[in-house]
């Protein structure tokens, strides 16, 4: 008895021991268990914020960095939460750079060096010009309602462009040519053709674009274009080049315009070259001018102050290939396009009302 009794003592002894090491053991574990998961809950916490800012610095939605995170439930409300907190930590979209003012300039053409019977002329050659005896002498040419074309629209400067909208100043993003033919020249010869074709003179609208990807030579390249129409096409009378002008004042762009009917127009310009004296190849200026100071008469009469004073030059400007050849010129880069379109309207308008005396 006393035998069994001292092994039942040893062995409680022993349980005793058992229960405290496993005891021992068993809370460490415990505790490291539970400190691991609160330096997890931290760093998630810290990885969090991380991620959020990284994902404010690049330009991202705030949400994307803790989106997933969020409940379905509750998501919609996160978002806007996080888009408000995004868009008030967000830097300000840096202002685009103002280089100069738009002045806003009108030319009068009443105080033109040379007019008589509607027609304003600024000469800026050595020749004598008899406006009366240009308007009086027939034109070389008949123009013909026909299915055979009888103009030609196109654009020495295809890409000079305008503003897109009416300002009191530009900046460093605006250009002054584009290859977006509803900006550049090339809308404001849509709408010269339209007319045009609408009233029953065949037109045809060449869209080349003959200072792209190069400046220098264009004229040639417009030139090598009016010869492969005239040649595909000999009933062509008339061949228009349609430009913008450029005036500046400084740092300052100039816009110039008039008012037409209660709306803001882009005033227009006829560039007609000549021949210096004792020069050659283009001995047949004078035919072109007949036409653009009748061009400029009708002008005058349908809307008055539209155009400027016409403009001889002694440059040559391709008109020398043809005996109906006019440069007009609509507004500046300063205009807005809506101003030089609805100038197009109008020189359209006066086209048809000429040219179907020419008939």
């Amino acid at each position: 008895m006393g035998k069994f009794s001292g092994i039942a003592r040893l062995l409680c002894v022993f349980a005793i021991c058992l229960a405290l090491i496993i005891y021992n053991f068993c809370g460490r574990l415990f505790e490291n268990a539970s400190a691991g998961m609160n330096a997890f809950a931290a760093s998630s916490e810290t990885g969090s914020d991380f991620s959020r800012e990284n994902s404010t610095e690049n330009g991202e939605n705030e949400e994307s960095g803790s989106s997933e995170s969020i409940s379905s439930d509750d998501k919609n409300e996160s978002s806007q939460t996080s888009q408000s907190s995004a868009e008030a930590s967000a830097p300000a979209a840096a202002p685009e750079n103002v280089k100069g003012k738009i002045i806003s300039n009108y030319i009068s053409p009443y105080k033109a060096g040379l007019s008589y019977n509607n027609v304003y002329l600024k000469n800026g050659t050595e020749h004598t010009i008899d406006i009366k005896s240009l308007l009086t002498a027939p034109l070389s040419f008949k123009v013909e309602k026909s299915g055979s074309p009888q103009v030609l629209i196109m654009h020495t400067h295809t890409t000079e462009t305008f503003m897109s909208e009416d300002s009191e100043y530009y900046t460093d993003a605006f250009t002054s040519r584009t290859r977006d033919k509803t900006m550049n020249m090339v809308s404001v010869g849509e709408i010269v053709a339209k007319k045009l074709n609408d009233a029953g003179i065949k037109t045809i609208h060449d869209t080349t674009e003959h200072d792209y990807p190069k400046y220098s030579g264009s004229y040639t390249r417009a030139a090598e274009t009016i010869l492969g129409y005239l040649e595909k096409y000999p009933s062509i009378k008339i061949v228009l080049d349609l430009h913008r002008d450029a005036v500046s004042s400084g740092n300052d762009k100039v816009k110039l315009v008039t008012e037409i009917d209660g709306k803001k127009a882009a005033q227009v310009m006829l560039v007609m070259g000549s021949q210096s004296e004792g020069g050659s190849g283009y001995p047949n200026w004078r035919e072109n001018l007949k036409l653009a100071v009748r061009l400029q008469q009708m002008l005058e009469v349908k809307y008055p102050t539209l155009a400027r004073p016409l403009s001889l030059t002694t440059g040559q400007y391709n008109q020398s290939l043809t005996k109906g050849s006019l440069l007009i010129e609509f507004g500046t880069d300063a205009n807005t396009v809506a101003e030089a379109h609805y100038s197009a309207q109008m020189v359209g308008d006066a086209l048809v009302s000429l040219l179907n005396t020419l008939t």
